[in-house]
């Protein structure tokens, strides 16, 4: 690969890694820049995936302080990110992305939409970390998620966002610990993801590793800067991210 190639993977991995770190969106960053640098769609797909879950892992070590999360929260939400990863990259291994791509836009209005009145949804709960989350509420969340992981298995764009609108609606009011939660249920949908598509030998390694090590940079301080930030900052960001996205895929589904 050219220097400039390379330069370009690794901002883009870097900017990626950080972004999904704060508030998601981080594959509309490295995967146009896959495709862009020559990779083809569905390996610039699971490349991008590979690269993306390294930067997320990395960025989990930085959230740690702020994961305090009940059993009866974690268990479900663990198992059916599982489940849907699964089911996700089964689904992009087999069928064309252009019909699911069609839905990606309401659900990213929804997910923006229930990340600003999740809280109102919940009835107000101020538990900060949902450990007396109702178990309507809690139900109704793990059928989210699991739609949320199929997604996020398939393409993964924007499936922090998903995650964070979805905490919100079971009371979770601290952004800090949303976002320690939200990249433990990403490890979880994309690693599943991530042994399907090494398997399958549908990654670039060559472009793809640059992205991993920008990746990694861009994960773990977009983190760890994140948090020195208030906290309505950071919300506000993670709604300018989403509303972004939804237009963004309006766009280009319609």
């Amino acid at each position: 690969m050219a220097l400039h190639t390379i330069l370009f993977l690794f901002v883009a991995g870097a900017l990626g890694g950080a972004l999904n770190a704060v508030a998601g969106g981080g594959s509309f960053v490295a995967f146009p820049a896959l495709l862009f640098s020559g990779v083809a769609p569905i390996a610039a797909n699971a490349t991008n995936t590979v690269a993306l879950w390294v930067g997320t892992t990395a960025s989990s070590r930085a959230y740690r302080k702020h994961f305090d999360i009940s059993r009866r929260v974690m268990i479900p939400l663990t198992v059916t990110s599982l489940i849907g990863g699964i089911a996700g990259a089964y689904l992009l291994l087999h069928t064309p992305a252009q019909t699911f791509l069609r839905v990606l836009p309401w659900l990213m209005l929804g997910a923006t939409l229930l990340f600003i009145f999740g809280g109102r949804l919940a009835g107000g709960s101020k538990s900060g970390l949902a450990h007396d989350a109702s178990t309507t509420a809690l139900t109704v969340a793990v059928l989210f998620e699991l739609i949320v992981a199929v997604y996020g298995g398939y393409f993964g764009g924007g499936v922090g966002i998903l995650n964070l609108a979805m905490l919100a609606a079971i009371g979770m009011t601290d952004i800090h610990a949303m976002n320690a939660l939200k990249v433990v249920l990403g490890i979880l949908i994309n690693g599943v993801a991530v042994i399907a598509f090494i398997a399958w030998r549908a990654v670039a390694w060559k472009p793809g590793s640059v992205v991993i090590v920008g990746a990694l940079v861009g994960g773990y301080f977009g983190a760890h800067y994140a948090q020195k930030l208030p906290p309505a900052w950071i919300r506000a960001f993670v709604i300018m991210v989403g509303a972004g996205m939804t237009i963004y895929f309006f766009w280009k589904a319609y």
